[in-house]
């Protein structure tokens, strides 16, 4: 008995050496900051914001012609605002809508870089007009915000990189490396129409780049429990994106005798099943980024679990949402209350982590649903994203601007949940990150895409600073 305390005694004693080596191992990866040149902020930046978002340009369904009137006069008051730089780059329209600007660099040996942004946005839903502060197309400016639909997605960042491109004309700035901005025009449908086709333009062009960077990634505050930090989210990769249909079909029947498996009731297992069943949780790439770079930044016991993902990284992965996610958002069936119908069908969205495929969510479904349930996929749909590398100069062109421009910050390597524009380049960058500096907060993130969206004054600022200084960098 003796012994077998003593050897359990052993383990223990091992198990902590070994996690307390691994915690004092796991040091901090963020680089230091720089100072930065002194830039007057351009006069008439917040006036030129809230002119931007009274241009509709709502993207409504996939079926919908986009609102000439609203794309044409945006363009309109881009080439009236920013004369210099309209002066200065070459505008390719892509599909009459999508905008491309190339501004030539002083050294064809130079990769060019792409910087992504898009004009349109999400409709509102009128019955939460009145928990609008203002109007949510008035471009309304108090003493402390811009307050509309895309001060946060996402006409503040292609604002901010047109404003940052004229102040740098002003100053005679020339990039050494060619610097393309390219502005969909249907981010908000899947961006088939617009950076797709921008991307394809620029392959067709035999254009290769550097790097890609878009919206997709921001600045979180108060996000993380217990951590006090600014946390940077730089966005490697983004997951997948799939809707899959349950069609169930009976013989109907009236409600007075119902039969043994009812349409809805079949459906609602179904449902239910799915949900219970939900994909595993899995630490890949580039969550494990997350370990390393976050988990050097928290107080020693939470950083034992970031340090030690072998024996930890279940909670830790549940709170990065590192899974396969299931969420049902559409159903229907019957049409009448004493009516059973013959045919019920349930939408169920996935977004796919990293290692996942359409056809393997697929595959899970019907395994999970079994016999009598029909599956089909279900409108726009795209596989997990690569995941791009954080060896390269870019990204460090990348990491040094953002702990710049906010030294209280960390910057963290992720991957996020939704869908943006950046998945199409891929084929014409070496690297595509995904980062604007829109701080985010418990309050503002349902801001998004919901009701009274608005940005403060001092973020816009630092996204103008940022931009600014991003550009400068790759010089």
């Amino acid at each position: 008995m003796k012994k077998i305390l003593l050897a359990i005694l052993a383990i223990i004693v091992i198990l902590i050496a070994v996690l307390t080596i691994n915690t004092f191992s796991l040091t901090s990866k963020q680089v230091a900051s720089e100072p930065l040149e002194a830039m007057d902020f351009p006069e008439g930046a917040f006036q030129n914001l809230s002119k931007a978002i009274q241009f509709r340009t709502i993207s409504l369904s996939e079926d919908a012609i986009p609102d000439s009137t609203a794309f044409n006069g945006f363009h309109q008051f881009l080439k009236e605002t920013y004369p210099l730089l309209h002066q200065n780059l070459v505008l390719e329209k892509i599909n009459d809508y999508s905008l491309l600007y190339k501004w030539e660099g002083s050294d064809p040996s130079q990769k060019p870089i792409v910087l992504l942004s898009h004009q349109d946005v999400v409709p509102v839903d009128q019955p939460t007009l009145s928990e609008w502060e203002a109007g949510p197309f008035e471009g309304a400016i108090t003493d402390t915000h811009i307050i509309g639909r895309g001060t946060l997605d996402d006409k503040s960042s292609l604002m901010a990189l047109m404003e940052s491109v004229e102040m740098l004309l002003k100053e005679s700035f020339v990039p050494k490396q060619t610097i393309y901005l390219a502005f969909g025009h249907d981010e908000e449908l899947g961006g088939g129409n617009g950076a797709k086709a921008i991307a394809a333009y620029l392959k067709n062009k035999g254009v290769h780049t550097a790097m890609t960077l878009d919206e997709g990634g921001f600045l979180a505050e108060n996000m993380v429990p217990d951590f006090d930090k600014t946390v940077a989210m730089v966005n490697l990769a983004e997951k997948g994106y799939a809707s899959f249909q349950l069609i169930v079909k009976t013989s109907g029947g009236h409600s007075s005798a119902p039969p043994e498996n009812n349409t809805l009731g079949m459906l609602a297992q179904a449902i239910v099943d799915l949900e219970n069943n939900q994909r595993p949780y899995k630490l890949v790439k580039p969550i494990d980024y997350q370990f390393e770079y976050m988990g050097a930044e928290m107080p020693f016991f939470k950083k034992m679990a970031f340090a030690n993902p072998w024996l930890f990284k279940g909670p830790v992965l549940k709170a990065l949402n590192a899974h396969t996610t299931t969420s049902p958002t559409i159903i229907e069936g019957g049409v009448k209350d004493n009516v059973i119908p013959t045919v019920g069908k349930a939408t169920i969205n996935f977004r796919i982590l990293p290692g996942e495929t359409i056809e393997s969510v697929k595959e899970h479904i019907k395994k999970t649903v079994g016999d009598g349930i029909e599956v089909e996929l279900n409108g726009f749909a795209t596989n997990p994203s690569p995941v791009s590398g954080i060896d390269s100069d870019a990204f460090k062109n990348l990491e040094k601007t953002i702990r710049s421009v906010f030294p209280e910050a960390v910057v963290v390597p992720g991957l996020i949940g939704g869908g943006t524009d950046a998945r199409y380049f891929y084929d014409v960058s070496d690297d595509v990150y995904r980062f604007y500096p829109i701080r985010i907060g418990p309050d503002s993130m349902t801001r998004f895409h919901g009701i009274d969206e608005k940005i403060a004054k001092d973020n816009y600022k630092e996204m103008i600073v940022f931009t600014y200084n991003l550009i400068k960098r790759f010089d």
